[in-house]
C-alpha cells in the first residue's frame, strides 16, 4: 500500500486536565506487565517473562471508557480524513496506559496482525476485524523524562533486518503533553528506554474489516 504520510499529528491536542485526570485514573486501577500478542493471557514461566522483557519492558492498565474515547475519536477521524488514508475503521479497542519507567521500552513492533481477529463468537464485534490505525497520546510532557523516544521506520518490513538509520524518524511532534499521534497499524515503531522520569502514554487501535 502506498501512503503519503506516515502519521498524522496534533500538538498539544489534550487539555492538561484531560492528561491528568487520565493518569489519575488509571493509577487507581489494576496494573498488569505489558505483554506481546504471542504470550495471550496464560501465566508465563520465568524463561518467558525474560524472553518477552527483551523485547517489551513497561507496565500498564487496560480502559475501556466512554469519556476517553469521546475525547481522542474526533482526532482519529480527521487523521484519516486530512492525511488522506481514508481508512474504513468500526470501533476501538480498549485503551491501553502504559507507563515506562528508568530502562524501560518496547523495541521495534507493528500493531496490526497477519490476519483478522478469531474471537470464537462470530458475534463479537472485533471478530474478522484487523487494526487499521494506530494512536498514541502524550500523557507527560516530554521535560517530565529523558529517553523514551518515539522513533518511525517506514519500510515495510522488520527494522531488525537491516540496521539503517537513515530511514529512521524520531516523532518529536509527541513531546508536548497532550499531543496525539495518529498512524496505520502497518508502520513499524519503537520507544526507546527511559533515561530518567517515567513517560505516560495512552494508546488506542482502531478497527476495521481487512483491506481488500
Amino acid at each position: 500500500m502506498n501512503i503519503s504520510n506516515y502519521y498524522w499529528y496534533f500538538s498539544k491536542a489534550l487539555t492538561p486536565k484531560f492528561c491528568d485526570d487520565v493518569i489519575a485514573y488509571a493509577n487507581s486501577q489494576k496494573e498488569v506487565m505489558a505483554r506481546t500478542g504471542g504470550y495471550g493471557d496464560r501465566e508465563l514461566s520465568k524463561q518467558e517473562v525474560l524472553d518477552l522483557k527483551r523485547k517489551r519492558n513497561s507496565d500498564l492498565v487496560w480502559l475501556n471508557d466512554t469519556w476517553i474515547y469521546k475525547e481522542i475519536h474526533p482526532f482519529v477521524h480527521e487523521a484519516n480524513r486530512n492525511a488522506g488514508w481514508n481508512f474504513d475503521w468500526e470501533r476501538s479497542e480498549s485503551c491501553q496506559f502504559t507507563k515506562y519507567k528508568l530502562n524501560q521500552y518496547y523495541d521495534w513492533h507493528c500493531d496490526s496482525w497477519d490476519k483478522p481477529y478469531d474471537r470464537k463468537d462470530p458475534n463479537n464485534p472485533e471478530h474478522g476485524r484487523i487494526r487499521k490505525l494506530s494512536v498514541t497520546c502524550q500523557l507527560t510532557d516530554g521535560s517530565e523524562y529523558t529517553g523514551g523516544e518515539l522513533e518511525f521506520d517506514f519500510r515495510n518490513y522488520d527494522p531488525h533486518m537491516r540496521d539503517e538509520s537513515k530511514h529512521r524518524i524520531q516523532c518529536k511532534e509527541i513531546l508536548p503533553k497532550g499531543s496525539i499521534i495518529v498512524f496505520p497499524s502497518f508502520v513499524w515503531h519503537r520507544v526507546k528506554p527511559v533515561t530518567s522520569g517515567t513517560r505516560y502514554s495512552l494508546v488506542m487501535w482502531n478497527l476495521g474489516r481487512p483491506f481488500k
